[in-house]
C-alpha cells in the first residue's frame, strides 16, 4: 500500500526505445525509411509538424512518378516546367517555413523582453522603496533632533524669563523640599556636589561586626545549638552496572577528565 521510488527509477534509466536492424530487398524504397532521419525526443512520437513533413514526401514520391521520361524533347520541356514549378512550390513553402520561424522567433523575443521589462521595473520599484525609507528614516532623524533642541532651548528661555530683571530670590526652603527634584534632595556636581565623597556615608560601622573581640563577644552571646551544621557529602553516582559494565557516561567522564588533565 505504499509508494517508493528509488534514485534509478524507470523513467530515470530509460533509454531511446530499441530500433531492431532492417535489410532492404534490391529495387524496392519502403516509405517507412523516410522517417529513419527520426529518433525518439526529436520528432517521435510524430506530431502535427511531422505529418505535414509525411505528406510532402509523399507528395513528392508521387510527383517524380509522374514525371515524364526524357526520350523526346517535347518530354524533356515539359520535365522541365514539372519541375520548375515544383521549385518555385518548395522556394513559396520555405518562405512560408522562414515567415512562421521569424514569427515564433518574434513572440520569443517578445516574451523575453517584457519579462526582462518586468524585473527591472521590480528592481527599480524595490530600489525607489529602498530609498524612501532612508530618506524616511533621515527625516524622522532629524526631527526627533530638531524637537530635541527646540526643547533643550524652550528650557533655557523659560529659565532665563524666571528672572528676566536680574533680581535675588531669597531662598524658599519649603517649596525645595516639596520639589523631589530640587538640589535639596537632587544636588548637581556642577554646583560643588560629590557624591563620592562621602560614599562610606551609609556605611554600618559597628563594634561587634569590625573588631575581634566584638567578633567573639557576639559568639558568646548565641546558642550553641545555632554552630554545627549538618552537611551531607553527595553520594558518588554509580558508573558500574550489575553486570560489572560501565556506562557510557562513567567512559566519557573518563575521556573528559583526560582532555582536563
Amino acid at each position: 500500500t505504499l509508494g517508493t521510488q528509488t534514485d534509478y527509477r524507470d523513467g530515470e534509466a530509460q533509454t531511446d526505445p530499441y530500433s531492431p536492424e532492417y535489410i532492404v530487398r534490391g529495387g524496392s524504397v519502403p516509405e517507412i525509411l523516410t522517417l529513419a532521419t527520426l529518433t525518439w525526443g526529436r520528432g517521435l512520437p510524430a506530431g502535427q509538424a511531422e505529418m505535414e513533413i509525411i505528406d510532402r514526401i509523399r507528395e513528392k514520391r508521387a510527383w517524380e512518378a509522374a514525371l515524364p521520361p526524357m526520350d523526346s524533347p517535347s518530354n524533356i520541356a515539359k520535365r522541365l516546367k514539372m519541375m520548375e514549378a515544383m521549385e518555385r512550390k518548395e522556394w513559396a513553402y520555405r518562405e512560408e517555413e522562414i515567415d512562421k520561424l521569424q514569427k515564433v522567433h518574434m513572440e520569443v523575443y517578445k516574451k523575453l523582453l517584457q519579462r526582462r521589462e518586468e524585473n527591472r521595473n521590480e528592481l527599480n520599484a524595490t530600489r525607489l522603496n529602498n530609498h524612501w525609507q532612508n530618506h524616511q528614516k533621515a527625516k524622522e532623524e532629524k526631527l526627533r533632533k530638531i524637537q530635541h533642541d527646540c526643547a533643550l532651548m524652550l528650557r533655557k528661555l523659560i529659565a532665563k524669563r524666571k528672572n528676566c530683571m536680574g533680581k535675588l530670590e531669597r531662598r524658599d526652603i519649603i517649596r525645595e523640599y516639596n520639589d523631589f527634584s530640587s538640589q535639596t534632595y537632587a544636588p548637581l556636581s556642577r554646583i560643588g556636589f560629590f557624591p563620592d565623597n562621602n560614599s562610606d556615608y551609609y556605611a554600618v560601622k559597628n563594634y561587634y561586626v569590625n573588631t575581634f573581640a566584638g567578633l567573639c563577644e557576639l559568639e558568646k552571646s548565641v546558642q550553641p545549638s545555632v554552630f554545627p551544621f549538618k552537611i551531607k557529602a553527595p553520594k558518588p553516582k554509580c558508573i558500574i552496572t550489575k553486570t560489572g559494565y560501565i556506562k557510557r557516561s562513567g567512559r566519557l567522564g573518563v575521556v573528559v577528565e583526560q582532555v582536563h588533565q
